[in-house]
């Protein structure tokens, strides 16, 4: 099996799984490029791409199932989206980026084993100040690094109180969408780095995109699949502080 068929099952698999739980996937995505070691110039854009594929498929099955709150969205991503293009337009050095992208993984891990046991109860209204504050600060760090600002927002959302699980998920795949869009737009220039085998990790990607985020809408639970994306970010963040 070659490498970059590897890393499509596991672009699927990691699709399938963030979109369940309304993310996109783009720790995920890093942590595989991580362990194939692909080069860091390279992964940034590719985990964008992939992450707005998915993004958009879920915000529209969430959307569909009538989870989406644009009252609680607009905030965060008036403030975002500026934000993250800026994030795109600037760049790391590659060991600052390895150490960046390592902490993000780290702190993502965290997040999905903090909230196994969330209730599943919105007791508060957020504040448009603060998500204006909150979505500039993850807007920024979501075009640094590539990844959507979702994963941060999500057990943001939950443990505040502003919003249910579903709500928190339609809120938090809309919120990448149009973070990723922005990031990709700032890294415009660095499109030609992707690699060649991308296209088949993008319908890898939309194909366990479609799955996960179908039954994340309407059926599943989350709690199993944190537990088990925890331990994949956990190993590819060390890997990248550490290595």
């Amino acid at each position: 099996m070659s490498a970059e068929f590897a890393g499509g099952l596991l672009v699927f698999l990691t699709a399938l799984c963030y979109s369940a739980v309304g993310h996109a996937g783009a720790s995920g995505y890093l942590a595989v490029m991580a362990i194939l070691g692909m080069a860091p110039a390279s992964m940034r854009p590719t985990a964008l791409v992939l992450n707005l594929l998915v993004a958009m498929i879920g915000t529209i099955q969430f959307a569909r199932a009538g989870y989406f709150r644009w009252r609680l969205f607009w905030p965060f991503a008036l403030a975002s989206v500026p934000a993250a293009y800026l994030g795109g337009r600037m760049s790391l050095p590659d060991d600052w980026y390895q150490h960046v992208v390592g902490v993000v993984l780290l702190l993502s891990a965290v997040r999905f084993v903090m909230t196994l046991k969330s209730p599943d109860v919105a007791s508060r209204t957020v504040s448009t100040p603060a998500a204006l504050v909150v979505g500039l600060f993850l807007g920024l760090l979501a075009g640094l690094t590539g990844v959507g600002g979702g994963i941060f927002l999500s057990p943001l959302l939950l443990f505040a109180g502003w919003a249910t699980l579903r709500v928190t998920a339609a809120t938090s795949v809309a919120f990448i969408l149009v973070n990723s869009a922005a990031g990709l737009l700032g890294q415009w220039h660095a499109l030609a780095t992707i690699p060649s085998f991308a296209p088949g990790w993008a319908v890898a990607a939309v194909i366990g995109g479609t799955i996960g985020s179908r039954l994340g809408s309407r059926y599943l639970p989350g709690p199993a699949l944190r537990a088990v994306l925890a331990l994949v970010l956990l190993a590819a963040g060390a890997k990248l502080l550490f290595a």
